[in-house]
């Protein structure tokens, strides 16, 4: 901490008065750090949750609070799922996880190329937002009857649903992040010379990249939501499949075993994300509060 001393003057006839009377006490300001963690301690966090709601399970399990019929027991659902992988369970994953991939990387390049247009053409936001916001309020799911009507039952329907679901949120993300690009680094760029794709590839595509990964994020997510929907009609394969067959058989277990499969799917395509992202953004360890 310092002291500055201001001093005031005032004319009075032909002679000046100073006043030192006044003191500014200057703060000096602190700096922001970062406070790091070890890799292992955050990855400690981040299972220490799961981890929790596993032994509350187990715990009321233990105590025969939970109705059996409807709720298997941790030991039940372990057990099924030994007899599941000795029965081609990864068969079973595979064919899910091909499904959503074919759906999803035809709903991101759909998305981004919409949002492409929609974000650096003013022409290109007039003709595709007002239709492609209509349609995204419209729940995907409800469009499994029209898809079996236009389509049939085979795997067509299926991929349509998946791509559509997962076309909106990289077309939103994608559209705002290019239209969010600082106008005076643009402007900075042509003058240098940078014009169209140049302009784009260099300078554009870069500082949207936070914005595109969130929209890959989302769609990720969304993926599995809609191959569950997905895997409901007339499938003969994948996790979906399995989850039908024990349902009609009232097998509570397998029913289980499917639903966490699909959580450990999202979880998966939730962490690929943010490994990309800094694999892809590592200046954001710099500039980022946390």
């Amino acid at each position: 901490m310092s002291r500055v001393e201001v001093h005031h003057s005032d004319v009075i006839g032909s002679k000046e008065v100073h006043d030192t009377s006044s003191l500014i006490e200057l703060v000096t300001p602190k700096v922001l750090r970062s406070r790091s963690r070890t890799r292992s301690h955050s990855l400690g966090l981040r299972v220490l949750s799961p981890l929790l709601l596993l032994l509350l399970w187990w715990a009321l399990a233990r105590a025969n609070w939970l109705p059996t019929g409807s709720l298997p027991t941790p030991y039940a659902v372990v057990k099924t799922f030994g007899t599941l992988f000795s029965h081609d369970l990864w068969g079973q994953i595979g064919d899910s996880l091909l499904l959503a991939g074919f759906g999803l990387s035809i709903g991101v390049t759909l998305g981004f190329a919409l949002g492409l247009m929609s974000g650096l053409s003013r022409i290109g936001e007039e003709l595709f937002d007002a239709p492609l916001q209509m349609l995204r309020t419209i729940p995907f799911l409800a469009l499994i009857p029209l898809f079996v009507v236009w389509m049939g039952i085979g795997e067509l329907p299926k991929v349509a649903l998946i791509s559509l679901a997962t076309t909106f949120p990289m077309y939103i993300n994608t559209a705002a992040a290019m239209r969010n690009v600082d106008r005076k680094v643009v402007e900075a760029a042509r003058s240098y010379g940078l014009r169209g794709i140049p302009l784009v590839r260099e300078v554009i595509f870069p500082l949207s990249l936070p914005g595109l990964l969130t929209g890959l994020r989302f769609s990720l997510g969304i993926s599995v939501l809609a191959l569950v929907g997905a895997e409901t009609i007339a499938s003969t394969g994948g996790i979906g499949y399995l989850i039908n067959q024990a349902q009609q058989f009232q097998q509570t277990n397998i029913v289980f075993c499917g639903v966490i499969i699909y959580a450990a799917l999202g979880l998966s395509a939730d962490l690929l994300v943010r490994v990309i992202e800094k694999l892809a953004l590592p200046w954001r360890a710099g500039v980022s509060v946390r």
